[in-house]
């Protein structure tokens, strides 16, 4: 059994998904209806740069949704591969809306707009300059989760990502993550600060869980005709008020990415198809399961040569 999984931020590169928009019109629809939806050409922005701009948050995740939904919709509809057969899906932070509009949760036009706003609302959260994260390699959650604690009066720091069994990502201020960096090395543990300009999924993103709270409400969701994984919970989820809470909850709450996947595996999955910009959540996966069959679905070449496990 298989099931499909959506990258979130950090997987965006200039230049993603030209190729297929030159050749499918499928794809070439998609980019143009979401340029006259956000009224600005994140078409050209996507395919010419500059990085910096692309990078941008309020940018970069209506831009990632976009070419994730976009393969979807072409592997589905161009290549006639059923997706729908799948045993799950689920996304990485922002990728959890690529997940709901694929599993027709919510509308096409409603997503980017979605995105836009909560890209906006992450990014000014914090002043910019004032917040970061790190990333913690070679590690377990429990001592660094220990470091944190035991230094609480010392610093602020939070686990943002749970992402495999030796990488997480730890949000907070930037003169508290370097406080933690020093008492990480005390332990002979690697770290590297990560370019993001706001500390996502953590208390310090209030600000954008008020604007999201409003927002979110303002939209009809369906039920999805596919089980999604909750990154807040990681427990199976299908009904549309409390998938609305649960996007909600996570700005602020840790992405537990490294429990989700371990669910999806107990629950029978043996082949993981990550659709969208890069390879990172494939990469991911076999650090939690060297032995489960990846598959990442970027190009034509990609699609043509799916094999998806029964």
């Amino acid at each position: 059994m298989f099931s499909v999984i959506f990258p979130g931020q950090g997987s965006q590169k200039v230049g993603m998904a030209k190729d297929l928009y030159d050749k499918y019109t499928i794809v070439k629809e998609l980019f143009n209806e979401a340029d006259d939806i956000l009224s600005f050409p994140i078409s050209k922005l996507i395919f010419e740069g500059p990085k910096e701009d692309l990078d941008k948050t309020i940018n970069t995740q209506p831009s990632i949704f976009l070419v994730g939904y976009s393969i979807f919709q072409l592997v589905k509809k161009e290549f006639l591969v059923d997706l729908s057969k799948a045993n799950f899906f689920a996304g990485h932070s922002l990728g959890e809306y690529t997940a709901l509009a694929c599993a027709e949760s919510l509308g096409f036009s409603d997503t980017l707009r979605l995105l836009r706003t909560r890209g906006k609302a992450m990014q000014e959260a914090v002043p910019k300059g004032e917040g970061g994260m790190v990333a913690v390699l070679g590690s377990t959650l429990g001592v660094v989760k220990k470091i944190i604690d035991e230094n609480k009066n010392n610093y602020e720091c939070y686990i943002a990502n749970d992402n495999s069994n030796a990488q997480l990502v730890v949000s907070g201020k930037l003169e508290s993550l370097d406080k933690l960096i020093i008492d990480l090395n005390k332990q002979n543990i690697k770290s590297i600060k990560l370019p993001v300009s706001a500390p996502f999924h953590c208390k310090l993103m209030k600000n954008a869980t008020t604007i999201m709270q409003n927002e979110i409400q303002k939209y009809d969701f369906k039920n999805p005709k596919n089980t999604l994984i909750s990154n807040v919970t990681s427990e199976e989820v299908g009904e549309s008020a409390l998938l609305k809470d649960l996007l909600v909850k996570q700005i602020e709450s840790s992405v537990r990415w490294r429990d989700n996947v371990n669910l999806m595996l107990q629950k029978k999955t043996n082949q993981f198809i990550e659709i969208g910009p890069g390879k990172v959540l494939s990469g991911l996966i076999k650090r939690i399961n060297k032995d489960v069959s990846t598959i990442s679905i970027n190009t034509e070449e990609d699609i043509k040569n799916i094999n998806i496990n029964d």
